[in-house]
């Protein structure tokens, strides 16, 4: 079976804030440590603090998939000012993943998707959306989450990141359902 709208993003989405979420932990013990505040740090002046890097990349793992379910956005539980809420909203996140329905998904792959960025207000095919737009604003966001850490002493690498050091015998993403 080939790749399909589902399997190329709400199973990634899961992996991905579970790696997140347990990054969590190594960065609030090393907080503790150091006595360095990580929660509002950044990368540079004007960009997102790193529990706000946190809560968009969960913000666009939902925005994917809500205009293809053709629902309204979710209120999840959680938020951005300590690091239980961080990971409240990360374990929020993944639970709304985790009822995504597969086949509604995938039927999605050449409807109407409309969105706004910026100041404008590109339109998209389902699979475009996800592929070209709500995945590389999830990673971005994933990604400058974890060079705030890195950036900041946090003991993380790759292998935190993507978690593929967890697999002996070849990788393959665990199943959503």
């Amino acid at each position: 079976m080939g790749t399909t709208l589902y399997t190329a993003s709400v199973p990634v989405f899961i992996h991905y804030l579970q790696q997140l979420h347990a990054t969590l932990r190594v960065a609030e013990n090393h907080e503790r440590r150091t006595g360095r505040p990580l929660v509002r740090a950044a990368l540079a002046e004007g960009m997102f603090p790193f529990a706000q890097q946190v809560t968009t990349a969960c913000s666009f793992a939902v925005r994917a998939c809500c205009p293809l379910l053709a629902a309204d956005l979710p209120v999840l539980a959680g938020g951005d000012q300590d690091w239980d809420q961080l990971r409240a909203r990360i374990a929020a996140t993944v639970d709304f993943l985790e009822e995504v329905p597969e086949e509604r998904i995938d039927a999605a792959e050449n409807m109407q998707v409309v969105t706004t960025a910026g100041l404008v207000s590109p339109v998209f095919s389902g699979r475009d959306y996800v592929v070209s737009y709500a995945l590389p604003n999830f990673f971005f966001h994933l990604v400058t989450a974890h060079a705030i850490l890195r950036n900041h002493g946090v003991p993380v690498g790759k292998e935190d990141f993507d978690g593929y050091h967890q697999y002996q015998a070849g990788f393959s993403f665990p199943q959503a359902k």
